[in-house]
């Protein structure tokens, strides 16, 4: 078991994963844990059972690859374009000029992702074209700020990534769920996925390879 990648893992792990009412790690214990090479590998080991894919034994640098190749910021982008990339039929039919406006300046380069037809030629069925367009007038109605916005594309991004994730590279699956509180996963479990696996897989190279600081 790496323990570069165990440190990486319980650094940025969400504490709600480990345990669950009366059998939670209270915080203090959490960072206590976090320093010692035993803690460790007890929290490890309670995790496994939600994230058995990452935390899995594997030989050399094997373990926890997930987490070292996918740190919170990385993710975070890979996670913002999926979602608006899901969301591309309701943005390309948006045309009235003050959505327009907001949608450009709170997405940039992810707005640009959405227009472009050659990672995706966005087409759905009538009626979950009209689903997308409802959310995503609605998340725009909601609130003056973008945090609304950035809440709907983020959570339709992760079940993008997760339902590839599942089938391609089931460490990043588990990841994806870890980084976040147990609630918030648990609350979009019901979401299903329509990008083509693809275009996921397109995005997920090239955040992949993209520096961190770029």
């Amino acid at each position: 078991m790496s323990a570069t990648a165990l440190k990486t893992i319980l650094a940025e792990v969400d504490p709600s994963w480990i345990g669950v009412g009366e059998d939670a790690l209270a915080p203090e214990l959490l960072d206590h844990a976090r320093g010692s090479a035993l803690g460790r590998r007890l929290v490890a080991r309670w995790l496994a059972a939600d994230a058995p894919a990452l935390l899995a034994p594997q030989p050399g640098d094997g373990f926890g690859a997930a987490a070292r190749r996918w740190p919170r910021q990385r993710m975070n982008r890979l996670v913002r374009d999926l979602g608006a990339l899901a969301y591309a039929p309701a943005i390309r039919s948006e045309v009235r000029r003050e959505p327009v406006r907001r949608l450009k300046q709170a997405l940039d380069n992810s707005y640009l992702l959405a227009l472009d037809s050659l990672v995706w030629d966005g087409k759905v069925q009538a009626q979950l074209g009209a689903q997308l367009s409802a959310e995503l007038d609605a998340a725009l109605r909601a609130s003056d700020d973008d945090h609304l916005l950035f809440d709907l594309l983020d959570r339709r991004g992760r079940t993008e990534l997760r339902l590839w994730a599942e089938r391609r590279d089931p460490g990043l699956a588990d990841w994806s769920r870890l980084l976040l509180p147990r609630t918030t996963h648990e609350a979009a479990s019901n979401l299903r996925g329509h990008l083509p696996p693809e275009a996921v897989e397109r995005l997920y190279a090239h955040h992949g390879a993209r520096p961190l600081a770029a």
